[in-house]
């Protein structure tokens, strides 16, 4: 088999694909905009076909998951455990995004007087900021009827329903093995689907880059170039330090788990989402070693919950809009910030937009920084979205791993096996199926 994947011609690689996709869609949006701008229905079309998949995927893997386990008091650890993961980590990457922004102080300098600026275009964004709050967040997890979600694609709503079904036939017993039995062969086909709709990959990355490009071009970044690199070098350090800590911790590499999951990585790159690795990145994570219970769980809760990149960006652009309006905030009202954004990103779990809506939500609380100063970034938002979307993923990918050790539902050597590169075995085992 590795002979086999070593005279795989370059061209027919999906990542090798995405990425020229990508370089292809940034030279054609610099130099003819109008053309990359037209073309953001590709874009669009490729992550709606991903949205389309989510919900199913999702459904069939918690349920065939749960009702597989022998313990249901499992499902329960996995949660908690999963919970306490994402609360601290989140937790930490909103305070080194607080704490990088008072050492490095992106907004010094501007001197723009919040009178000047334009608040109409970030109107929407408050109005949905309501969103963000823990009743809205308690009505968003609860879907109108049993079906509504596998329809209407809210990754919290699937998240909620699976569990309860999950339960439910694993409580069942005998009388509900045929079902399971017929979701369990309902989950092959389903993911031949995902295959084959991820080869259109290439052509999404390619109609998003050249429309981001096109429309807001590389030199929108100008001014707020040092916001962008801060942000950035943060996230990275945050990815490299933090979570090559913990991985390191627990037995594995964060540079072999990047190099592991880099299909999705490039295909979140070009997308600007991270949804459009979801089935992947599952697939990926139960081949890895994780039980597929346990990715089932973690994964989908962590796309709501575990939001790393977004916690470091709301706290970094807080206290820039703060810096660039010339208001400087006590420790006193920083803390207050950290508490407020701290609520909000869990509030916002499954919110669209979540990044910037949550940072309307946060500021709308904390009157000391004007909402307005949204404004200010709203122009370059889509250039650290990239970014935001690669340190969730590869935030995600991590928490699978290291819950699923708590869990003692990790194949470690075949961890290390897969991790360093030989992917026989995972793909032998992909191919039965």
């Amino acid at each position: 088999m590795d002979n086999t994947l070593k005279k795989t011609p370059l061209y027919k690689i999906l990542y090798v694909q995405v990425i020229f996709a990508i370089l292809l869609g940034i030279a054609l949006g610099h130099f003819y905009p109008d053309i990359g701008e037209s073309l953001k229905p590709l874009g669009d079309a490729f992550i709606k076909i991903v949205k389309m998949i989510i919900a199913p995927v999702i459904f069939l893997t918690i349920v065939t998951g749960i009702a597989g386990m022998n313990d249901i008091k499992a499902v329960g650890n996995v949660v908690g455990k999963s919970m306490l993961y994402f609360l601290t980590f989140s937790t930490l990457a909103l305070l080194i995004g607080l704490v990088v922004a008072n050492i490095i102080r992106p907004g010094d300098g501007l001197n723009i007087s919040p009178e000047s600026l334009d608040s109409s275009k970030v109107i929407g964004y408050v109005e949905k900021a309501h969103e963000s709050s823990i009743v809205g967040f308690l009505m968003n997890i609860i879907p109108d009827t049993v079906v509504s979600p596998l329809v209407n694609g809210n990754i919290l709503q699937v998240l909620f329903i699976s569990v309860i079904f999950g339960i439910a036939l694993a409580a069942t017993g005998k009388k509900g093995e045929p079902v399971l039995v017929f979701l369990q062969n309902l989950s092959e086909p389903l993911f031949k689907m995902v295959g084959i709709l991820m080869k259109l990959a290439p052509i999404g990355a390619f109609g998003a880059m050249s429309f981001t490009i096109g429309k807001y071009g590389i030199s929108s970044i100008g001014n707020l170039m040092m916001l962008v690199a801060t942000f950035y070098i943060t996230s990275l350090l945050f990815v490299l330090v933090v979570l090559g800590a913990v991985a390191k911790y627990n037995g594995f590499s964060i540079i072999q788990l990047i190099k592991y999951i880099k299909d999705e990585l490039w295909l979140v790159l070009g997308t600007s989402s991270s949804e459009a690795a979801l089935p992947g990145l599952m697939k990926k994570m139960e081949n890895v070693g994780c039980e597929k219970s346990v990715v089932g769980l973690v994964i989908p809760t962590g796309y709501s919950f575990n939001l790393d990149g977004t916690n470091i960006y709301m706290t970094m652009a807080a206290l820039f809009i703060a810096q660039a309006t010339g208001i400087d905030l006590s420790i006193t009202e920083q803390i207050s910030l950290l508490l407020v954004a701290m609520i909000s990103s869990k509030g916002a779990a499954g919110v669209t937009g979540a990044g910037f809506i949550t940072l309307a939500a946060t500021l709308s609380v904390v009157p000391s920084v004007p909402v307005a100063g949204m404004a200010l970034i709203l122009g370059i938002d889509r250039f650290m979205s990239e970014c935001r979307a690669l340190t969730n993923l590869v935030g995600n990918a991590c928490a699978s791993i290291v819950v699923a050790r708590w869990e003692n539902a990790l194949d470690k050597e075949k961890m290390h096996r897969v991790l360093n590169g030989d992917m026989s075995s995972s793909i032998e085992e992909t191919a039965k199926k």
